[in-house]
C-alpha cells in the first residue's frame, strides 16, 4: 500500500488518534490524505470534495455519521473503507480505538477482505429533466417540516400504484440502513447480505400501513400530492433539498457498491446484540 485515506469526525480525542496513526503510516513509507468529516448539510452537493482514486483504503475515525461521510467522499470508486468508532457502539465501525493499530497492520499485511454493501440510488425528476442524482449508503427520508401538515406520498412499484402513504414521512432505506432511522421508526431489522429495499412509512395516518421489504431489483417512483406542502427529502442524513409536487423521485439499486474491510472475528450479531443491548444466555 503506497497511500492511505483518513477521515476524522471533528472531536479532540479522534483527532489526537488520527495525528498517531498519520506519523504511524509514515514511519512505513506510506502517504496519507487526510480530510475532516463535515457537519451535515441541509443543501446540495455537501459532498466533501472527491477522494483520491489511488488510495488503498480509508480509515474512518469517528461515528457513524463520519462513516456516511466517507462514503460520500469515495463516491462511486472501489476504494475498501474501515471504520474505527468512538464512543457509542457503531453499526458501520468495524473496530475500536483500542484496536486501531492491531487492524491497521493485519490491512498493510492484506489481511482483511471485503463486504459489499448496496448503495440506493435517488433521482429527482423536475420539468422533465434529472435534476439531481444522489447514492445512499443508509436511507433516503421524505419528510415532512415541523409545523406541516401530513405528507400525501403517491407511491409506485415498478410502475404500479402501491398506495398514498397520509404519514409524517416515508423511509426508503437499505439492509445496512434497517438498524438507523427505519429501525427508530418501527422497520425491520434486516441482515446486510438479503437483497431488499425496505420502505417504512413514518407515524402513518392509517395503522395498516405497515413496512414493506421488496426486492432489490425493484423501482420505486413517488410524488407528492398537491395538498403536501414543507416536505424535505434527505440523503444518508448528511443532506437534502425542499420537494414539491411537480418533483418525481425514482429510487432504485446502486450500480456502485460500497467496499467495506471486515475481519473474521468480528461478527454482525456481536455488533447487532451490543447496540440494542440484548441480554441472555446460550441455550
Amino acid at each position: 500500500m503506497e497511500k492511505i485515506g483518513i477521515i476524522v469526525k471533528a472531536d479532540k480525542n479522534a483527532n489526537k488518534k488520527a495525528d498517531e496513526l498519520e506519523k504511524w503510516l509514515q514511519s512505513k513509507g506510506i502517504g496519507v490524505v487526510r480530510e475532516e468529516s463535515a457537519p451535515p448539510n441541509k443543501k446540495l452537493p455537501s459532498h466533501p470534495g472527491s477522494a483520491p482514486s489511488d488510495l488503498s483504503c480509508i480509515f474512518v475515525l469517528g461515528g457513524d455519521g463520519t462513516f456516511l461521510a466517507a462514503v460520500r467522499w469515495v463516491g462511486d470508486m472501489d476504494i475498501p473503507i474501515v471504520g474505527v468508532k468512538f464512543g457509542e457502539v457503531g453499526f458501520l465501525a468495524e473496530t475500536t480505538e483500542e484496536n486501531l493499530f492491531q487492524v491497521a497492520q493485519k490491512i498493510l499485511k492484506n489481511e482483511f477482505t471485503t463486504e459489499p454493501r448496496m448503495r440506493l440510488l435517488i433521482k429527482i425528476i423536475r420539468d422533465k429533466k434529472e435534476a439531481v442524482s444522489e447514492t445512499v449508503l443508509n436511507d433516503v427520508v421524505i419528510n415532512k417540516g415541523a409545523l406541516a401538515r401530513l405528507a400525501h406520498i403517491k407511491t409506485y412499484v415498478d410502475d404500479t400504484f402501491l398506495t398514498t402513504y397520509n404519514a409524517d414521512g416515508l423511509i426508503v432505506s437499505t439492509p445496512t440502513g434497517s438498524t438507523a432511522y427505519s429501525l427508530s421508526a418501527g422497520g425491520p431489522i434486516v441482515h446486510p447480505a438479503v437483497r431488499g429495499i425496505i420502505m417504512t412509512p413514518i407515524c402513518p395516518f392509517t395503522l395498516t400501513n405497515r413496512p414493506l421489504i421488496i426486492p432489490d431489483t425493484a423501482s420505486i417512483k413517488i410524488r407528492l400530492e398537491k395538498k403536501s406542502s414543507d416536505i424535505m427529502l434527505t440523503f444518508d442524513g448528511q443532506s437534502g433539498l425542499a420537494i414539491t409536487e411537480k418533483d418525481t423521485i425514482i429510487i432504485q439499486k446502486g450500480s456502485h457498491p460500497v467496499n467495506l474491510i471486515t475481519f473474521p472475528d468480528q461478527q454482525y450479531f456481536d455488533v447487532l446484540k451490543a447496540k440494542l443491548r440484548w441480554s441472555g444466555s446460550h441455550v
